[in-house]
């Protein structure tokens, strides 16, 4: 137990995992894209779904006022090889990748831009 602002005991909170919501113009291209990359993807309704690739979850949310310039989310995947998950998103058609690259902070990043401008870095330790 630690005090609280209030100095009164609280228990201590454990975060244990989260999920992006991003916002989409149309959900089954949105879910199939994802599916495509090798997530699992599960549609709730016509205007919510999630994708889930091993310990990590996105969720989307249809947005018929969606704009890539301005309502575009993003996502940092902590990967075990970045190159290799270039090389697997490369092969899929549809958004933009970005090569890894070896940063000044220690790590080797890379990008995927999804169709609607959602950006997904993903990078390893050196």
């Amino acid at each position: 137990m630690k005090e609280n602002h209030t100095g009164a005991a609280e228990e201590t909170v454990i975060l244990r995992s989260i999920a992006p919501v991003f916002s989409t113009a149309n959900l089954r291209q949105w879910l199939e894209h994802y599916r495509n990359l090798g997530f699992d993807v599960e549609a709730h309704d016509e205007d919510y779904g999630f994708a889930a690739l091993g310990p990590v979850e996105l969720h989307v949310s249809r947005n018929p006022d969606h704009d890539p310039r301005t309502t575009a989310g993003c996502a940092y995947l902590d990967v075990s090889n970045a190159d290799t998950v270039w090389r697997r998103w490369s092969s899929v058609s549809g958004g933009t990748n970005v090569e890894p690259t070896n940063t000044d902070y220690g790590i080797r990043e890379g990008a995927h831009i999804d169709p609607d401008g959602n950006l997904l870095r993903f990078g390893h330790r050196l």
